[in-house]
């Protein structure tokens, strides 16, 4: 998002924000200080909750006040709340004035929901029903288009794939330091970004490696605790060290090799920004991440421990020869440079202000 928005304002478009306000820290806030002077149309954030539940009411009309004062040309949600806010808001707004163009951008969510359970069966019928509010789905992944396709319908309305992108700075090679761990995890501590996989492999690889891996994890969440724990419980509290979140460049600097042992993903920046810092890496296979390394890539695996474990060992091996396996940086400029992305984003942009 931070991205889109930089792109969008040197593009000469006044933009702003509104999101959430109780999700995100310290490291968050200095990440939205640092925007807030560029954006003509400021950032809003309000409480929202992630779920349907009773706050909703008093936050959707938070929310619509908020925008209606703000009187945008173009409304682009994220995600399922934020998609159901743009996709409303913008039809209200529609009755005061000629033309808002609604976007709506699915992000993983309600779509991780199986169809065929009774929560899943409501969020589709609601994404549904939402389709007629709506005047262009962006989607980042062809895996994301396709479920939506399998679990929701065709949509019928315009729809467009369009890749995350990086900015030029995040092509530049990131140097590793000199005491560089082995392995880097960086990400939300829950199980759905795997860190309980990625530690279980640590300790799985190291008996067969013939010494003890060393890693750092950088990230918060609730689930943070668990996984100290899990690690105290393997033996591995002097080769683990746990990190507050911090830039992923910064982090790329602290080991040699990145894991991303997700179990569900749609389109990782965290992913496409090791590669444009020419880092090597391991990751599962879900999601949109085989769309970045191609298919039957030696990088991908499915998250599981024993398979992780394994790669490990052969990255590890001959890091140098592992390295020249990945994505190299002409092919990604070329398919996820952040200006390609604002380009596509912007004709989505016009196109739906013309319906």
């Amino acid at each position: 998002m931070r991205d889109l928005t930089e792109a969008q304002v040197a593009a000469g478009h006044s933009v702003g924000i509104v999101c959430d306000s109780t999700t995100g820290g310290d490291y968050e806030e200095r990440l939205f200080e640092a925007m807030k002077e560029s954006l003509a149309l400021g950032i809003h954030r309000t409480p929202m909750q992630r779920h349907i539940g009773p706050g909703d009411i008093a936050a959707a009309w938070r929310t619509y006040g908020i925008i209606k004062e703000l009187r945008p040309d173009v409304l682009h949600g994220h995600g399922a709340k934020g998609g159901a806010y743009a996709r409303l808001f913008g039809s209200l707004l529609r009755v005061s004035r000629s033309r808002v163009a609604r976007l709506y951008s699915p992000h993983g969510g309600s779509l991780h929901y199986d169809e065929t359970t009774a929560t899943g069966k409501l969020f589709f019928a609601l994404e549904r029903f939402m389709a007629r509010f709506t005047d262009c789905l962006l989607f980042v992944s062809d895996y994301e288009r396709k479920t939506y396709r399998r679990k929701v319908g065709e949509p019928p309305v315009p729809n467009r794939l369009v890749y995350n992108g990086l900015r030029a700075a995040e092509f530049e090679q990131v140097a590793t330091a000199a005491d560089a761990a082995d392995l880097l995890y960086i990400g939300m501590m829950r199980d759905l970004k795997g860190p309980d996989i990625f530690i279980d492999a640590l300790a799985r690889a190291g008996g067969e490696f013939g010494r003890p891996l060393s890693a750092v994890m950088v990230g918060a969440g609730d689930d943070l605790p668990r996984y100290h724990a899990q690690v105290e419980r393997l033996g591995l509290a002097g080769h683990v060290r746990f990190l507050a979140p911090m830039p992923a460049r910064d982090a790329f600097a602290l080991a040699e090799l990145i894991v991303v042992p997700s179990r569900a993903e749609a389109m990782p920046y965290i992913v496409l920004e090791a590669l444009g810092a020419g880092m090597p890496m391991i990751a599962t296979a879900v999601g949109g991440i085989p769309e970045i390394f191609g298919e039957g890539s030696p990088a991908l695996i499915w998250p599981d421990a024993g398979q992780l474990a394994d790669k490990l060992g052969t990255a590890l091996d001959d890091l140098g020869a592992y390295r020249k396996l990945m994505p190299q940086g002409g092919e990604l400029r070329a398919r996820f440079g952040a200006d390609v992305m604002a380009a596509e984003i912007e004709k989505a942009y016009f196109a739906a202000l013309k319906l």
